[in-house]
């Protein structure tokens, strides 16, 4: 942000897209003064906001599907970043969510056909990078389309809720250069269930572009992008040193897993389980480890649950193992967790017997992708409500 102050300008229009929106708004709001001529902020409901006031639009988008709200913001940041001035910049502020909260369908693409994609995408198991490939080729704001609608200098800052923190992906890069295709974006659909499972509006755009009868996203070297710059600001790891400063002013030895947790949960859980088992056999005690990452998950049962929740629903076997007591939380940094109203979850080392004497079988539950049911029924959901930011997945184990 010191940037944009420092630099072009001396006016700014500012587009704030994401579940940190809000914050991120009021702080550019702050630091900008008056040099913001116009503003627009783009989150979910329940998002903490506060009044941040004119010269800035609120819409409240929809996630983790694109809502008529979400497009409506998609065309209004295009139209602010189109009508630039010459003495003004755009700054974009970006973070989780961003991507379903402001879109902006690509010609012979409805919102519909959008949202029927990310549906069955989200269904299939696809993992962000997967997801964000195919939304950028079917949005007329992602991949880098926005700042090529800006004919003055473009700044954008992120908070970053993708493993890695690539900016091309944070959001589906509205801001920088893409590097997928449209063949890859074909190819996804094909990995996830296949082109009969999306709309055929989707399909035949995806096989024009990959003919080359559509032009393709701005590629890195792109002139229309020689005036954008950005930067990630904020990321997994900041949460991580959040969550080991305060084990450690509790008086927990503190070990960090730098490695992200990814996969499909049910899997990733045991696997890290094992692994923080080989890990902690030489620490001291009380023991607490932190790490962070993203899952995905692979429905085809009925039930209702989040990454997080199935994630702890699968450690709890492997938990039971360890020779020491010990708990596991996985929760949202966002505060919400899939499709539920829970962070996450917790489990312990008396997660099976309390189980089973609740006439609870986990596997039943794993199975029928039910987690949340499962930890409703023991009291161990995770509640926080909207965080107002998102950085990804937050693990923390304690050993004693």
């Amino acid at each position: 942000m010191e940037a944009a102050k420092k630099g072009y300008g001396p006016f700014f229009r500012v587009v704030a897209a994401g579940k940190a929106a809000p914050a991120m708004a009021a702080t550019a709001a702050r630091i900008l003064g008056p040099r913001v001529r116009a503003g627009l902020v783009v989150t979910t409901a329940g998002t903490p906001a506060g009044t941040i006031g004119s010269p800035f639009e609120a819409i409240v988008g929809g996630h983790p599907v694109p809502t008529a709200d979400s497009e409506r913001a998609g065309r209004r940041a295009l139209s602010l970043a189109a009508g630039l001035k010459d003495d003004e910049a755009l700054v974009v502020l970006l973070s989780g969510g961003a991507s379903a909260l402001m879109a902006a369908p690509a010609d012979g693409v409805t919102l519909d056909d959008k949202r029927q994609t990310t549906a069955q995408l989200l269904r299939a198991g696809a993992d962000i990078h997967a997801l964000n490939t195919v939304r950028k080729h079917l949005s007329a704001i992602k991949g880098g389309w926005l700042a090529a609608h800006a004919p003055g200098p473009c700044h954008s800052f992120a908070v970053s809720d993708v493993v890695g923190d690539p900016p091309s992906a944070i959001a589906s890069g509205p801001t920088v250069a893409d590097a997928t295709t449209f063949a890859d974006a074909l190819a996804i659909v094909q990995q996830f269930g296949g082109t009969h499972a999306y709309p055929p509006a989707v399909v035949a755009r995806l096989e024009a572009g990959s003919r080359g009868d559509v032009a393709e996203t701005p590629k890195p070297g792109d002139a229309r992008l020689a005036r954008a710059v950005s930067a990630v600001i904020g990321g997994r790891h900041d949460a991580m040193d959040g969550a080991a400063r305060h084990a450690a002013s509790l008086g927990y030895h503190v070990v960090r897993i730098e490695d992200p947790v990814i996969g499909e949960a049910r899997t990733a859980a045991p696997a890290h389980l094992r692994a923080i088992a080989a890990r902690s056999a030489g620490e001291g005690r009380p023991l607490c480890v932190v790490s962070s990452g993203e899952t995905t998950v692979r429905v085809v049962g009925a039930g209702k649950g989040g990454r997080n929740q199935e994630f702890a629903l699968a450690a709890s076997a492997p938990l039971a193992s360890l020779a020491a007591p010990g708990v596991v939380a996985s929760v949202g940094t966002d505060g919400i967790d899939g499709p539920t109203d829970a962070a996450g979850a917790l489990v312990d080392s008396t997660t099976l017997s309390r189980a089973a004497a609740s006439g609870l079988t986990p596997a039943r539950y794993l199975d029928d992708n039910n987690a949340y049911a499962f930890f409703e029924a023991l009291g161990d959901l995770i509640h926080t409500g909207p965080t107002g930011t998102n950085v990804g997945d937050l693990q923390v184990i304690l050993l004693a």
